[in-house]
């Protein structure tokens, strides 16, 4: 992003296992105009969180870098794939957990009632099906008063949007993240929101601790990522324990994830591996 001020970003902990790994890293905002692509060998997507402001010129700046002689990853078709939440439609049908989602093109006054019996719950989450940071996420209970009503109607009117049941165990557990790079395991995280809150991301005063998963967790996440093709050089896989103990998909992250790299001493070198094994294939091939 051009402007990255109260973000907390960690992908620069790669620059130095990169650097012995014989590469030169540079941060370049993707609003740089005629950025030379050709210039590098890689672009990594690390922290344009600010793209939904602007997805369809987001993609150009990525179709363009696909075009050129850098390797792009993760591979351009996963961004596509993923920058909707839409492609969670896709886990559910591939055989994956997800969390139990209704999709909407946009929004009416009569929907509310509807949203809840859809999901079978007393609260639910509303938000964009492409969003970052949960920014337009909203929590609603049962009863929609007239003033939200109006926000979810400026916010929705003409964008489609998802809605979830709110998972509980959001607030009493919280979230975890898995990440992997070249496939394989790096590390886990566990994201609780702070009290009366519901959003896990570290903007939004959330507690984040680094966990080894249970088999169970690490299993489902492993299996999510046989659903997924090409494999992704890195991806955060995002668990709630739904109310039966499984563990269900929230998010697969494949574009911009964080990849809390200084949570755990070994991943900015588990990353920069992967990176390194990915473009010098790319590379030699072409």
């Amino acid at each position: 992003m051009d402007d990255v001020d109260g973000w907390a970003i960690d992908a620069d902990l790669s620059f130095a296992p990169l650097q012995a790994l014989g590469w030169d890293a540079e941060w370049l905002p993707w609003r740089t105009p005629a950025a030379d692509w050709d210039s590098f060998h890689a672009v990594y997507i690390a922290a344009p969180w600010d793209y939904p402001q602007d997805p369809a010129g987001f993609m150009r700046v990525l179709e363009a870098i696909d075009r050129s002689t850098a390797v792009l990853l993760n591979d351009l078709s996963l961004v596509r794939w993923t920058m909707a939440k839409t492609y969670l439609r896709d886990i559910e049908v591939r055989g994956g957990d997800i969390v139990p989602s209704s999709w909407y093109e946009g929004f009416t006054a009569d929907m509310p009632d509807a949203f809840f019996a859809a999901a079978k719950a007393d609260r639910v989450i509303v938000k964009p099906v492409v969003s970052t940071n949960a920014t337009d996420t909203f929590l609603l209970s049962a009863t929609t008063d007239a003033g939200t009503a109006s926000v979810l109607r400026d916010t929705f009117r003409e964008r489609a949007f998802v809605v979830q049941p709110f998972i509980e165990n959001i607030q009493s557990e919280g979230e975890y993240s898995l990440f992997f790079f070249g496939n394989r395991y790096s590390h886990g995280i566990l994201k609780t929101p702070k009290p009366e809150d519901f959003r896990v991301q570290e903007e939004h005063g959330s507690a984040i601790v680094p966990v080894e998963p249970e088999a169970a967790l690490l299993h489902t996440a492993a299996r999510i990522l046989t659903l997924v093709s090409p494999a992704p050089v890195y991806a955060r896989c995002d668990f709630v324990r739904g109310p039966d103990g499984r563990f269900l998909l929230m998010e697969l992250e494949l574009i911009e994830p964080s990849m809390y790299l200084r949570m755990h001493a070994d991943a900015p070198r588990r990353f920069a591996a992967a990176l390194d094994h990915y473009v010098r294939a790319r590379l030699q091939r072409h």
